[in-house]
C-alpha cells in the first residue's frame, strides 16, 4: 500500500496550533482518515485537548467529547452505550496520551478492557507528559531525561499494549509515525472488529525529545529499526509482527543499532557507555521474547510485508 492511497479528506483541519514537526497530529491525521465521518472522538487532558481548538471552534471535523485525565475509557464506554441504545452507526474512539493511558487512566482503560467494551482505546506515546512541561511518565525510557528525571530514568518503561495481550483482548496493535500506511491498515482492521481494541502508536515529540522538527519521520523509522519500538498486532490469542519489524526478524533487513536512534536525541545526550549498554540489552531481550511470542514470522499477512 502507498502512502497517496490514503483518502484525501482531512478530518484534522490545517491550522490547528500543534508544534511543527508534531508527531501526535500528524498521526491523528491518518487514524481519522482510516476512520472515517462516523466516529466521536475522546480526549482527555492531553496535547490534543490543546491544538484541537477552543469552543466554539474545533480543529477536529468530527464530534469529540473532552474529558478528565482518569476517565476517558469510561467516558467512551458511556458514549457507546448509549449510541447501541439509539442505533446510531459510529465508531467510538479514545485518543489519549501515555500519560492518560500508562498512569493516571490506567485503571479505566483495564477495567474497560475486562468488560469488553466495544471501542476503540488509541494511546499516542510521546514517552512523556509534553502538554505540561516534560515530566516522567510510565512509558519514559530508561535513561531518558525529563524535567522530573533530569539526570535520566532509572527505570525500563511499563508496556500497556502487552497489558492489553495478557487480558486478551478483540484486537491489539502497535504503530509508528514513521510508517503510516501500516497506521492505517491497523485502525482499518481495528473498526471493522467489535469489542474492545487497542492501538498505542509512538508519536516522536520535537521539544521533548529534544530533535530538529523536520526529523519525526526519522525517528519514529529509526524507533523501529533500531529494535527500541517493534510492530506487531494480536488477535485471535496470536501476535504477529509486522512491517519493517517483520523483515528484521525475517532477516530482509538489518537491525540498526541503538545508538543511531539515542544519539539524534538531546534527552539522551547525557548517557554513558554503560547506560547505552543497558538499553541495547533490554532491546536484544525484548526482541527474543517477541519473537518466540510470534513463533516466529511466518505468519503475518502479506500485506504487511514492506
Amino acid at each position: 500500500m502507498k502512502i497517496s492511497a490514503i483518502p484525501d479528506r482531512e478530518f484534522l483541519l490545517p491550522g490547528n496550533a500543534s508544534c511543527h514537526g508534531c508527531g501526535s497530529s500528524m498521526c491523528l491525521r491518518t487514524v481519522l482518515k482510516a476512520l472515517g465521518k462516523n466516529t466521536v472522538l475522546v480526549v482527555p487532558a492531553s496535547c490534543t485537548s490543546v491544538y484541537q481548538g477552543m469552543f466554539p471552534g474545533s480543529a477536529i471535523d468530527v464530534p469529540v467529547f473532552n474529558t478528565v485525565f482518569a476517565a476517558s475509557a469510561s467516558t467512551a464506554s458511556g458514549i457507546a452505550a448509549s449510541l447501541e441504545r439509539k442505533g446510531v452507526d459510529a465508531t467510538v474512539v479514545v485518543w489519549a496520551g501515555d500519560g492518560g493511558t500508562y498512569d493516571i487512566g490506567l485503571q479505566a482503560l483495564s477495567a474497560a478492557a475486562e468488560r469488553n467494551e466495544d471501542m476503540i482505546y488509541i494511546c499516542y506515546n510521546n514517552e512523556m507528559y509534553s502538554n505540561t512541561g516534560v515530566q516522567k511518565s510510565g512509558a519514559t525510557p530508561y535513561g531518558a531525561w525529563t524535567t522530573t528525571t533530569w539526570s535520566g530514568k532509572k527505570e525500563h518503561r511499563k508496556d500497556v499494549a502487552e497489558l492489553m495481550v495478557a487480558q486478551d483482548v478483540t484486537y491489539v496493535a502497535t504503530a509508528s509515525a514513521g510508517y503510516l500506511t501500516d497506521l492505517f491498515r491497523k485502525v482499518r482492521k481495528a473498526r471493522k472488529k467489535e469489542g474492545f481494541r487497542y492501538i498505542e502508536i509512538l508519536t516522536p515529540c520535537p521539544p521533548g525529545w529534544k530533535y530538529p522538527m523536520d526529523r519525526t519521520v526519522e525517528m519514529g523509522r529509526l524507533a523501529v529499526e533500531t529494535g527500541m519500538w517493534i510492530l506487531y498486532e494480536y488477535e485471535n490469542g496470536e501476535i504477529r509482527l509486522t512491517g519493517m519489524s517483520r523483515a528484521i526478524a525475517g532477516g530482509k533487513r538489518k537491525l540498526r543499532d541503538v545508538e543511531e536512534y539515542l544519539l539524534p536525541q538531546g534527552r539522551f545526550a547525557h548517557l554513558s557507555r554503560e547506560d547505552i549498554d543497558v538499553i541495547r540489552s533490554y532491546v536484544e531481550k525484548r526482541w527474543e521474547k517477541l519473537v518466540k511470542l510470534a513463533g516466529g514470522v511466518h505468519a503475518a499477512p502479506a500485506e504487511f510485508y514492506v
